[in-house]
């Protein structure tokens, strides 16, 4: 792609964490997407794994799971020759531009982050200074690039927030500077429920095995968990309030068959929970079969990874050096010789 074309594009920015193998939400509800918007827009997604030490970590952990992340971005669908593709600590820019946006962020807004009230109470042993101010890192990942979109779930929509005040107060007190990023979401499947307990999200910390699908789990753990799976003493498929297990399993089969609630009322009409369950984990193994073969032969060749990954972090490095010079200047930073 032309430096030309894609100047003539609106840039997208989007980063997921390295903290184990991806879940069915975030792959329906993000990364699935960024393949997808690589062809419209100048798009540019990154393992965020300065985001992931908020939290203890070990040390090779960390490492293998960032490799994994990696190699699971390119499977689910991004191409590093359409996309900028890197792992964030590789562009230290982010963590600069983070201590300048820290000085135009007011502690009140930090502090009303749900995300940090929720984490700290996760991790009461380990409330860091880091773990407060990582929205303003997530501004500076997406600032630095003056991203024009975010691809976000119903979660994130506090943090962009964020972001969107910290781009318009610098800009206001420094001259235009950053573009105001806006959100992107996608219609459907948003936001995936637990299998065990649909009033909330699933997560890969789940204590309870059953709860979460891995994009990595071979077929028989994914059925195993579907038909596990907590519904209601109804024996409908429908969508409707109070049914928040079939909800959220209509939900999972829309996303991975691109049926409408509708259809799928239709399709098992005078059947029951068992076979709709079977149905929808047939469905969603079936659909994350060829992720998982990609991902076998991308892990295999780790010369092209590492070549990639290089080739991702320096386009990402070029992008942001400009705009974080630009900031330099606005603030009053001398020159660097």
């Amino acid at each position: 792609m032309s430096e030309q074309e894609m100047t003539a594009k609106k840039r997208i920015f989007s980063g997921i964490q390295p903290t184990g193998v991806f879940t069915l939400g975030n792959y329906i509800g993000a990364v699935r997407n960024w393949g997808a918007l690589q062809d419209a827009y100048e798009s540019i997604y990154c393992i965020v794994d300065l985001h992931a030490i908020t939290v203890m970590q070990e040390p090779a952990k960390l490492r293998a799971n960032t490799m994994r992340a990696y190699a699971l971005m390119l499977a689910c669908g991004i191409d590093p020759k359409k996309s900028v593709a890197f792992i964030q600590s590789h562009n230290p820019n982010h963590a600069e531009l983070s201590w300048v946006l820290s000085c135009s962020t007011m502690f009140g807004e930090l502090n009303r982050m749900t995300q940090f009230k929720d984490k700290s109470a996760r991790h009461a042993d380990n409330i860091n200074a880091g773990l407060f101010t990582y929205p303003v890192l997530m501004a500076a990942d997406i600032l630095a690039y003056n991203a024009d979109l975010v691809p976000i779930g119903a979660d994130q929509k506090q943090h962009l927030e964020l972001a969107r005040n910290i781009a318009v107060r610098f800009n206001q007190r420094f001259g235009d500077t950053f573009t105001v990023p806006e959100p992107y979401m996608p219609k459907t499947g948003a936001r995936l429920m637990s299998l065990q307990d649909p009033t909330k999200k699933m997560s890969k910390s789940d204590e309870n095995v059953n709860a979460c699908v891995f994009i990595l789990d071979d077929k028989d753990t994914i059925l195993r968990k579907f038909r596990r799976a907590v519904t209601d003493s109804e024996s409908e498929v429908c969508y409707r309030e109070g049914k928040d297990g079939i909800n959220n399993l209509m939900t999972i089969y829309g996303c991975v068959t691109g049926k409408t609630m509708d259809e799928i009322t239709a399709e098992f009409a005078g059947k029951g929970y068992g076979d709709f369950k079977t149905a929808v984990g047939e469905a969603v193994a079936d659909h994350l079969a060829p992720v998982r073969s990609e991902f076998e032969r991308l892990s295999a060749d780790k010369a092209y990874l590492n070549e990639c990954i290089a080739i991702g972090s320096e386009q990402a490095y070029r992008m942001t050096r400009k705009i974080l010079s630009k900031v330099y200047r606005r603030v009053g930073f001398t020159d660097r010789k």
